[in-house]
């Protein structure tokens, strides 16, 4: 890519950023789930007895809070989670909006039960940037199903002010070796 000269005076070492992202073998928390309830496992995370999965520290969002069809992460935004024009790029924020939903679905499930997300519908209703704050997601389930779960999200900044909200459906299916 050429850039002209007014770009390359800009694009010097001192405009660098590095960010040193570090993760536990999801392999250890994945052993873990058939013999134990989705709340379990989801408290036992927010202990620190089982490692939290890598998107979350690659994004540098927390679980932080659990109950029964509930579930809220935290997550500081940063330039790095920056879009090219300077505002925190949507998929942060749907990134916090499926792990909230997942995880409020993941709750109510018993042990050998797993899930994954099958549809997303986000509404973004205002930008986020670094300055926002930490930003809070909580995720809700709507209808907890055998088959299909509907759950719901929202992530609102450090004022309280809404920026997204979402709808899931989740399918629900037995784990291999539980």
């Amino acid at each position: 890519m050429a850039l002209d000269d007014d770009a390359n005076t800009t694009l010097n070492d001192s405009a660098n950023r590095s960010r040193l992202v570090e993760w536990h073998d999801p392999a250890i928390g994945a052993a873990a789930m058939p013999g134990l309830s989705g709340i379990d496992y989801l408290r036992r995370m927010i202990a620190g007895e089982l490692p939290p999965p890598p998107i979350g520290e690659l994004v540098g969002m927390q679980l932080v809070s659990v109950g029964e069809g509930t579930a809220t992460f935290t997550c500081l935004p940063d330039e790095s989670h920056y879009n090219p024009i300077g505002m925190v790029h949507g998929g942060l924020v749907c990134t916090l909006l499926d792990s909230a939903a997942g995880c409020a679905v993941q709750s109510t499930l018993p042990a050998g039960v797993g899930y994954t997300s099958i549809e997303l519908k986000v509404s973004y209703l205002r930008p986020l940037r670094h300055d926002s704050g930490v930003v809070t997601c909580t995720g809700t389930v709507v209808k907890p199903g055998r088959r299909v779960a509907f759950a719901e999200a929202s992530v609102t900044d450090a004022s309280g002010a809404l920026i997204a909200t979402a709808t899931s459906s989740l399918l629900v299916f037995p784990l291999a070796g539980a």
